[in-house]
């Protein structure tokens, strides 16, 4: 019987969240300028502005425990460097 080949690693690019988790952002910031302009959706814009604060709050702790694992400290989540 052969082996199977070891599949291959998804290039940094492919793998880091930092850019999805942007956009993410960037796009509940889009949702609450149109939900400015456009006045009967005005009962929306606290969604939109949790949701850019939940955003915001998980880049910034991804960040931290990114910058704690590529420093090797022991508390920090694996996986993120």
């Amino acid at each position: 019987m052969e082996r199977e080949p070891e599949p291959t690693e998804l290039s940094r690019r492919l793998t880091d969240p930092a850019p999805v988790i942007a956009l993410g952002i960037a796009l509940w910031v889009a949702a609450t300028v149109v939900v400015l302009i456009v006045d009967r959706w005005s009962s929306a814009l606290p969604v939109c502005l949790a949701g850019i604060g939940v955003g915001t709050v998980g880049f910034v702790l991804f960040l931290v425990q990114r910058a704690a694992a590529r420093r090797g400290s022991k508390t920090a989540q694996r996986g993120l460097d």
